[in-house]
């Protein structure tokens, strides 16, 4: 997931070395510290809109250009994302599926293969080596069977 401050930083960025600036030329400019200027880019600080003004004054951008990339960059890596949580879902459920097949059947209380791909609670583990797996579900024993023993 791409955060909005890491998505502002690499705009402005682009927008300085667009222009073959110093990171020391904008941050004259805009009245900012060099090394603040320099955390704003590599997202490492959020930026006020006061100081996004004025940096994009110093640019001579926009703020409203900026903040389109912006919006344009966050709405690519959501589809990014989506389409790679799309295609990790249908692998888990091939490799789910193949998993479950390869089970013993004797001894088995249920096995189900819900996939949900994104770390929820599904009946589909993540094992260690990245491959999926089939958890299995031993439902709770009913209550009138259960037996309580004192303690000494």
């Amino acid at each position: 997931m791409t955060l909005l401050r890491e998505a502002i930083g690499e705009s402005l960025r682009r927008a300085r070395v667009a222009q073959s600036r110093t990171l020391r030329e904008v941050s004259t400019s805009a009245r900012v510290s060099l090394g603040y200027l320099s955390e704003v880019e590599r997202g490492r600080k959020e930026a006020s809109s006061e100081l996004l003004a004025a940096i994009c004054t110093a640019l001579d951008v926009p703020l409203s250009q900026v903040l389109f990339d912006v919006s344009a960059a966050m709405a690519d890596a959501d589809k990014a994302t989506a389409l790679a949580g799309e295609k990790a879902s249908a692998l888990a459920g091939e490799r789910a599926s193949a998993n479950v097949a390869k089970l013993p059947a004797k001894g088995m209380a249920k096995v189900s293969a819900k996939v949900t791909p994104k770390g929820g609670d599904g009946d589909v583990a993540l094992a260690a080596d990245g491959t999926f797996g089939p958890r299995i579900v031993i439902p709770a024993p009913k209550p009138d069977r259960l037996v309580l023993v004192a303690a000494k």
